[in-house]
């Protein structure tokens, strides 16, 4: 398996394949690298690579407009990594590229989709419908029955009512507490969540 992108978010997920003993990462791969390696595994230029279709990839790039932009680019496979010490129920289901952090908890019946990334202690419960590239912050927490669009970002400790339907490239600010539904492209902060700007389409 190889990373590729050698950020602090790489950091985490090199984390996460420590805990599963059937995973291994081969190298981290970068346009442009800033170290020789990352807790000694090698961090390689992307350059030095003439495909990666025969290569296990998982996308290790916080940002949810710039993950999809290199997965729309590069032709991979894309597993799924969970912390072992994260809480899935054998009922919910996860996409390919989806990254799961320690803590986390998903629910019965929640559909997460394909390059998210579910951080530490998030909480993501029965029913929710998590759309591609989509990033839930450390402990966050969605209520049942939650719909979140594509490359939308919940932000630390924000909390999302039951039923509630947040748009795609949307960004709940850290700690908000949403309790009515959300367009596409909404910046909402504060307790009730209020918005306070759009973002710019990604489209």
């Amino acid at each position: 398996m190889y990373l590729f992108g050698a950020s602090g978010h790489c950091k985490v997920i090199i984390d996460i394949i420590a805990s599963t003993p059937d995973l291994t990462i081969e190298g981290i791969v970068d346009d442009h690298p800033k170290h020789d390696d990352i807790f000694t595994i090698p961090v390689y230029n992307t350059k030095i690579f003439q495909t990666f279709s025969d290569k296990q990839v998982i996308v290790s790039v916080g940002d949810n407009s710039t993950r999809k932009k290199i997965v729309n680019q590069l032709l991979a496979q894309y597993p799924i990594a969970v912390h072992t010490r994260a809480i899935v129920s054998n009922h919910a289901f996860i996409g390919e590229g989806t990254v799961i952090m320690a803590g986390a908890v998903i629910n019965p019946d929640a559909v997460i989709g394909q390059h998210c990334i579910i951080n530490t202690a998030a909480v993501i419960e029965h029913e929710c419908k998590i759309s591609s590239f989509v990033h839930i912050s450390p402990q966050a927490a969605l209520a049942g029955d939650v719909t979140v669009g594509e490359g939308t970002h919940i932000g630390i400790g924000a909390v999302i009512i039951q039923g509630i339907k947040i748009g795609k490239w949307a960004t709940i600010g850290a700690g908000a507490v949403v309790i009515s539904d959300v367009p596409d492209y909404a910046v909402v902060v504060g307790n009730p969540g209020k918005i306070i700007k759009y973002n710019i389409e990604h489209e």
